[in-house]
């Protein structure tokens, strides 16, 4: 399957003054066309970074990397980040259709498209309300419909779920892989979950501690549709569980000498 996302030899170096940190340091990955790949590793191993080159967002110091584009009047990328992701004086409509507007679409597309995925996530009774009067899964509700509804070439999502209680948790991974399930976009995905990779991903990216590298992989044949019931009591990803478990333990150790 032709590559989506191809990273060759990527490194990034921050420089402080008189040091430099290596944040970075030769990656080199493809990711196909439609697979959902999460990305898991100790914190400061780089996986933010990692992301915010491919959203542009920052330069690499090393190397390179290419998304491979179907349409020309598609963007190339969105970003979910953990908390943050809503512009506070839009409603939730126009957070939704704020990136359609951007790129002068037609009326009657933008509207259409709003309100698909408005309903797709539940917030089509909320259309008119603003950020601060929505709970923090309704905030996430936003973010996501607005990164599928702006149609990118690829997802990039920062531990969306991070800062929500299990339940609001579990109802929105359930509708990322409802949308996802229909529009096959190619996610790179970010968490500190197991679980939530076990249950997400087509293929599990291990980095090692700072400076972040791509140490193993986990593919997950799981079928889908799948649920958190299925993950846990499947016996390939509870083995599955533990040596990723084992593989950040080892990393946080290491980081530490």
């Amino acid at each position: 399957m032709e590559a989506k996302i191809s990273i060759k030899d990527l490194t990034k170096v921050f420089y402080k003054k008189e040091s430099r940190v290596t944040a970075l340091q030769d990656i080199s990955l493809d990711i196909a066309d439609g697979e959902f790949v999460c990305l898991v590793g100790p914190s400061g191993c780089g996986k933010t970074t990692l992301l915010r080159i491919l959203a542009d967002l920052e330069k690499p110091s090393g190397g390179s990397f290419s998304i491979a584009k179907s349409k020309k009047e598609r963007p190339l990328q969105s970003m979910v980040f953990q908390e943050r992701g809503v512009i506070p004086w839009l409603t939730v409509e126009g957070n939704v259709n704020f990136g359609l507007k951007m790129r002068h679409l037609p009326a009657d597309v933008i509207k259409e498209r709003t309100a698909y995925y408005l309903n797709k996530v539940g917030l089509d009774k909320f259309a008119k309300l603003y950020p601060k009067e929505l709970s923090g899964g309704m905030k996430q509700r936003v973010s996501i419909a607005r990164a599928f509804a702006n149609d990118p070439e690829i997802l990039l999502m920062d531990e969306p779920f991070a800062a929500l209680d299990e339940q609001n948790k579990f109802i929105l991974q359930e509708e990322l892989l409802n949308i996802w399930s229909e529009t096959k976009k190619t996610v790179l995905f970010i968490t500190h979950s197991i679980d939530e990779a076990l249950l997400l991903s087509d293929r599990i990216l291990l980095m090692s501690s700072q400076p972040g590298t791509i140490i193993d992989e986990k593919r997950i044949d799981l079928p889908r549709p799948r649920n958190m019931e299925q993950v846990r009591a499947d016996p390939l990803m509870a083995e599955h569980f533990v040596e990723i478990w084992n593989h950040l333990q080892d990393e946080v150790q290491r980081s530490r000498k």
